[in-house]
């Protein structure tokens, strides 16, 4: 009865750590694509443009309006986070820069790293037109 006893419980632990390291391994920050992160402003059609980043732990969706070919808004339409709500100022920085190469937010790397690669993969969609 013991040694049963013993395997249940040892069974029931081995169950518990698996299930703990497969949801920190599926939470991992997945990799962003690669891409060359400037553009040229004066080849993005007027429009809104629509552009979406997950990397595991944070899921952005963004919609960007250009007009005149500049940034005139940058809207958060999802920002799925841990605790990296600070990032989001990072869009006025977009649009009062007019560029994606902006320095991220301290304490929120990873939101504003995918914010900035979303409004990317948005603006992309601009050169397609």
């Amino acid at each position: 009865m013991k040694k049963t006893r013993k395997k249940i419980i040892l069974a029931l632990i081995a169950a518990v750590v698996l299930g703990i390291a497969s949801l920190v391994i599926l939470n991992l920050p997945k990799a962003m694509p690669s891409t060359d992160m400037a553009f040229d402003l004066s080849k993005i059609a007027d429009g809104s443009y629509l552009g979406g980043c997950d990397n595991g732990p944070v899921r952005v969706q963004v919609s960007v309006e250009v007009e005149n070919h500049a940034i005139t808004a940058v809207q958060l339409l999802k920002h799925d986070n841990g605790m990296g709500s600070a990032a989001e100022v990072i869009t006025e920085t977009v649009v009062a820069q007019q560029s994606v190469e902006v320095d991220v937010i301290s304490g929120a790397t990873m939101s504003s790293k995918t914010i900035l690669k979303a409004i990317e993969i948005a603006l992309s969609e601009g050169t397609k037109n």
